[in-house]
């Protein structure tokens, strides 16, 4: 199990024990749980500051270790929780673009920071290249883009694109983390969590699409790779997967791409387009 995923299940079961115990339990009972509870994230946050402190007071010494404790999922969150991470909200926001930029370079597109409100939690973006108003756009922004600001900066109550709009807001969806050793060959299918995906890797960039070809429906796992364009194994129609999969010589076809980030922990991908 991952850092990353053994942080969450951690949480989750956290929270499922909490909520038993406050159905089972009386009032006074419950009552010293929670008291119980904020003693205890109160005794290890007292030890998180004095760490920050120790690393604070070490001078140009102490940069390596902070900059390592900022980096670090785990203790990245831990800091997070008890306002004592040393990145302030716009630092957190350029970093959290910088992990999904692969997403959109598939897009033939990128994101630039227009403002942070810290007071506000607020972050206003601009979709850059191809991404400005492709169809696409809006579950690039909502799934990859707001998911990858709000894992380094909680915080944040709202994600505002400019000129990218919805009628209605997108479906939730599951982020699901593929496995730690992944498929090193350069074309590739699987089975996730009840839908087809197929894996497309160029040099160390991976790009994820759902496993049909957009004119024939024919699996793309047993197609070929030749260069950056993917084709049919049925009817050789030929897609670019650098740019969100859109076919050779007509634009208005195209694949469905997956949002996939990547982290420290490995790849994670949004299955909500492929899910059966």
């Amino acid at each position: 199990m991952t850092p990353a995923s053994d942080r969450r299940h951690s949480g989750e079961r956290i929270e499922r024990l909490l909520a038993e115990i406050r159905a089972s339990a009386s009032l006074p009972v419950w009552q010293r749980v929670e008291e119980l509870m904020r003693v205890v994230v109160d005794l290890y946050g007292g030890g998180l500051a004095r760490i920050v402190t120790m690393v604070d007071a070490a001078g140009p010494a102490g940069d390596g270790i902070a900059e390592q404790m900022a980096d670090d999922e785990l203790v990245s969150s831990l800091l997070l929780v008890h306002g004592l991470h040393p990145d302030d909200l716009a630092t957190r926001v350029r970093k959290a673009l910088t992990r999904v930029r692969p997403y959109l370079g598939s897009h033939g597109g990128d994101v630039e920071v227009v403002g942070v409100d810290e007071q506000a939690g607020a972050v206003r973006l601009r979709m850059t290249g191809s991404c400005d108003g492709c169809p696409s756009s809006i579950i690039t922004v909502k799934l990859a883009v707001e998911s990858a600001i709000r894992e380094l900066a909680p915080e944040v109550t709202s994600v505002e694109v400019e000129g990218v709009t919805a009628e209605a807001p997108p479906p939730p969806v599951a982020w699901t983390r593929l496995d730690a050793e992944l498929d090193s060959r350069a074309l590739s299918a699987r089975e996730v969590d009840g839908g087809r995906i197929v894996l497309c890797r160029l040099g160390e960039e991976l790009f994820a699409y759902r496993d049909g070809c957009a004119s024939c429906g024919a699996p793309l796992g047993d197609g070929r790779l030749d260069g950056q364009l993917l084709a049919c194994p049925s009817c050789e129609r030929r897609y670019d997967v650098r740019l969100a999969g859109r076919a050779v010589g007509a634009p208005d076809v195209h694949l469905i791409p997956i949002p996939l980030l990547a982290d420290a922990a490995g790849i994670q991908i949004a299955l909500g387009e492929v899910r059966a």
